[in-house]
């Protein structure tokens, strides 16, 4: 019998088998990256007719300016005129990166419920299938609830699956602010759940967040549950690829960018949430101190020093988590690199129990959320490491040394 324990034998296997999957997946789902071409995003209808409209005879700012360039002008205005802004171009201000967030909260909100009433008409028009209707009817429900008053959405875009960011604590006054970064089949629709609630990004944020103040009492904290990104839809081509995580590395540093302060970033990325991360890391500017990823199939980088951060990288990964039987390679452009959690790679490995399988990092109880929120707050010296990591906390006041 061929051993395969020598690691060039090792390599070259995983290698053909990372191939095998792929060409699979090719056969099976075909190219997914191609949906909604020729679609107008109604965020970027919003935007062009932000770049042509007037306010008091005076053109307006640049709508991809400098968050400070934006939030200065905003500063200038008066109450009115903010409201006339968000009531004519609400898409416009509630995705527009400078913008008070308030003032954001206040568009998405009118933003929202436009998307409502378009579903609600939806779900009676006799040209789209029973399916297309039942879909409507989903989502008319997903932007009611997303449009309670004691909501705070950041961010939305009703096209295609939809994108969407949630805020929980006061983003204006914390003193740290933690954002989670979710993988896989993260639309709209996903966006929470009742059954499982904790492996969707609005459940994985308010269990940081109330983690975060059991961690802190005395430390003002914020979370973004940040599905203001693209995501692959399963486990297709576009999960097995950067495309997706080049575009949302891209929404993720603009994000970072413009949130108001200089308070610590942290940022929690879970399954192919880290690939996002990873691709972002060197382009993120340096309030973010902590990158932490769960369920990770790679961050498309041999090693934690390779990917150009000053940030401490954390990585765990729950025992049972399928994701480990994923090849961690990269063969032209298929697959993101090396294991975050294995030793070569140099990050700080954190310890995941009671996570139970891929997707249960954010549950209650569990050493995972306990990591997560003592990185929340700062707390570095009380995080568990991985069993055989015992140095997973050595020299936590400064960045990461992999």
């Amino acid at each position: 019998m061929t051993s395969f324990d020598s690691s060039p034998q090792l390599s070259v296997w995983r290698a053909l088998l990372a191939l095998a999957v792929v060409f699979v997946m090719l056969a099976t789902t075909g190219w997914t990256a191609v949906r909604h071409k020729g679609v107008t995003s109604p965020v970027n209808a919003a935007i062009t007719a932000w770049e042509h409209g007037h306010l008091n005879g005076n053109v307006l700012p640049d709508p991809d300016g400098s968050p400070a360039r934006l939030a200065q002008f905003f500063a200038s205005l008066t109450s009115q005129q903010r409201t006339r802004l968000v009531t004519h171009y609400p898409l416009a201000v509630g995705n527009m990166n400078g913008a008070p967030v308030e003032l954001r909260y206040r568009a998405n909100r009118i933003a929202l419920d436009q998307a409502r009433e378009a579903a609600r008409k939806s779900t009676h028009d006799n040209r789209l299938s029973t399916a297309g209707q039942h879909d409507a009817a989903q989502r008319m429900d997903r932007y009611a609830s997303l449009m309670r008053p004691d909501r705070k959405i950041l961010a939305f875009d009703p096209l295609g699956t939809g994108r969407v960011a949630e805020v929980f604590g006061d983003l204006d006054k914390a003193q740290r602010v933690s954002v989670v970064v979710p993988g896989v089949d993260t639309n709209l629709l996903t966006f929470q759940r009742t059954f499982r609630k904790y492996s969707a990004p609005v459940g994985m944020a308010r269990s940081l967040y109330n983690a975060e103040r059991a961690a802190g009492p005395g430390t003002r904290t914020a979370v973004i549950a940040w599905a203001d990104y693209t995501t692959p839809a399963g486990l297709g081509v576009d999960a097995a690829t950067a495309m997706r995580a080049e575009e949302g590395a891209t929404r993720l540093n603009a994000l970072v960018r413009a949130l108001p302060g200089r308070t610590p970033v942290a940022l929690y990325c879970h399954s192919y949430g880290s690939v996002v991360c990873g691709v972002a890391a060197h382009k993120l500017p340096s309030r973010v101190s902590d990158i932490a990823v769960a369920g990770s199939p790679g961050m498309r980088a041999g090693k934690a020093s390779k990917l150009g951060t000053h940030a401490r990288v954390w990585a765990m990964r729950d025992r049972d988590d399928w994701i480990q039987d994923v090849p961690y390679l990269e063969v032209g452009g298929i697959g993101h690199g090396a294991d975050p959690v294995s030793r070569g790679f140099g990050a700080r490995v954190l310890s995941a129990a009671g996570a139970h399988g891929h997707t249960g990092y954010f549950e209650p109880g569990t050493e995972s959320l306990s990591n997560f929120a003592d990185i929340g707050v700062g707390s570095y010296r009380t995080l568990r490491c991985a069993s055989g990591h015992d140095t997973c906390r050595d020299g936590s006041s400064g960045a990461a040394s992999a």
